[in-house]
């Protein structure tokens, strides 16, 4: 048994929202909630400013296993999740092999049911990720796949995007399409601004981005069908998905942690932990991105983990891969930006944009919790790290808010 206390729940569904509470779990579920409750039997979690929401979700995560256990086993990840405050991850199809059929994403699911953290998997769209033939959708949905990306990989072929949109609308399926055109990104590695001007990196505009969203509007506004657009990273995006949004609900976005923090300034020091995909952009995008954070446009926060060894890292900057770990920092960068009870509404809003059931605090439920508090301020560290890869674009960054635990399918793991 576990008893919180004096535990302040943050839940904007719940008549609950705001109040602090006793929260007894017993056998994984919400015994009792109530102003007072005593148990000698129970593991007391007891601190100042305790707070508890339900689990978070991270819409964009990858690991390394299968394929590239080097950069991070399911097992590591599975404790780095849990460090973030997340509950629940959903997998990329990044690894080796892909899942893009029902066997592969069953596999998924085996090896890592009944853990602190449910990982859902993303199959892949087309087979390979070669953009040429659709991968075996309803089939990965029917196994367990929540949604469909060829990761960081454009639909180039629009047509197999629209027939792709309709086929998956017949099972209220999310299709998920990278935004960017590759023809104008060409062999951009940066935003296209005055810092990659003066490095002499090669850049990439903008455009790229929002050309493909664009595009990928039409598609969906024709076909209906449930599009997910993943870590935009540009205000003029935004706009047309804000715009779309007006007049239909089939479409939804992310937006990555790193994109709302940091800018392209960054590079000036060549550090390849700043070398993500989509690039950071300029310091006065970033502001523009902020502004969004308190409107419906964003529907999700993802931290887009993205393990990479130091082989992948510590190279040449044109030479490294692109990049960032994120799920030990998101809440804490988050929460710097914005108030705590909105920072939870984007980490946990990945439930209705991927067809899953939201938790809910009530008794009788099960407990699917994610405990923290929300106002001490920190400078990340390495050893605030537990993913086995080092590659944080966070490091040496100021957090707010600190991750005490999570409780998830009838487990418990603790940062302390």
């Amino acid at each position: 048994m576990i008893l919180l206390k004096n535990a302040t729940i943050i839940d904007a569904t719940s008549t609950l929202n705001g109040k602090k509470r006793d929260v007894l779990i017993k056998n994984g579920k919400i015994e009792k909630i109530a102003s007072s409750i005593e148990n000698s039997d129970a593991k007391i979690i007891q601190k100042d400013n305790l707070h508890l929401s339900i689990g978070w979700i991270d819409t964009s995560v990858s690991l390394g296993e299968p394929g590239f256990e080097e950069r991070q086993t399911l097992k590591n990840g599975i404790k780095a999740a849990a460090a973030g405050g997340f509950t629940t991850i959903m997998l990329n199809p990044n690894n080796q092999p892909n899942p893009q059929d029902q066997s592969g994403v069953m596999y998924l699911k085996n090896v890592t049911a009944n853990q602190a953290v449910s990982i859902l998997p993303v199959g892949s769209f087309t087979l390979h990720q070669d953009g040429e033939h659709l991968a075996e959708l309803y089939d990965m949905q029917k196994a367990g796949a929540v949604s469909f990306y060829d990761y960081k990989h454009e639909v180039t072929n629009a047509n197999l995007l629209k027939v792709g949109l309709q086929y998956t609308s017949s099972f209220n399926g999310v299709v998920q399409s990278y935004p960017q055109n590759k023809d104008i990104a060409g062999k951009g590695m940066v935003n296209e601004d005055l810092v990659s001007t003066n490095l002499g990196l090669k850049s990439m505009p903008s455009l790229a981005e929002e050309l493909q969203i664009a595009r990928d509007l039409r598609i969906a506004a024709y076909t209906k069908g449930r599009l997910h657009i993943p870590t935009v990273s540009t205000t003029e995006g935004l706009k047309l998905i804000k715009e779309y949004k007006k007049s239909s609900k089939n479409v939804s976005c992310s937006v990555s942690i790193h994109h709302l923090t940091l800018s392209s300034n960054e590079l000036e020091s060549f550090d390849a932990n700043f070398k993500l995909q989509p690039p950071l952009r300029d310091d006065k995008e970033v502001k523009q991105l902020q502004k969004f954070l308190n409107s419906d446009v964003i529907d999700v926060v993802t931290s887009d983990h993205m393990p990479l060894t130091i082989e992948h890292k510590d190279l040449e900057f044109d030479r490294a891969t692109a990049g960032t770990i994120g799920m030990e920092s998101a809440f804490g960068a988050l929460n710097n930006l914005i108030a705590t009870d909105k920072a939870v509404e984007l980490l946990t809003n990945g439930y209705a944009v991927f067809n899953q059931n939201r938790p809910q605090i009530e008794e009788g439920q099960i407990a699917n919790l994610t405990i923290f508090e929300p106002d001490t301020s920190y400078t990340f560290e390495k050893s605030n790290i537990i993913s086995t890869s080092k590659n944080s674009a966070f490091l040496g960054k100021t957090m707010k808010g600190k991750v005490i635990g999570i409780i998830n399918n009838k487990k418990a793991l603790w940062n302390e």
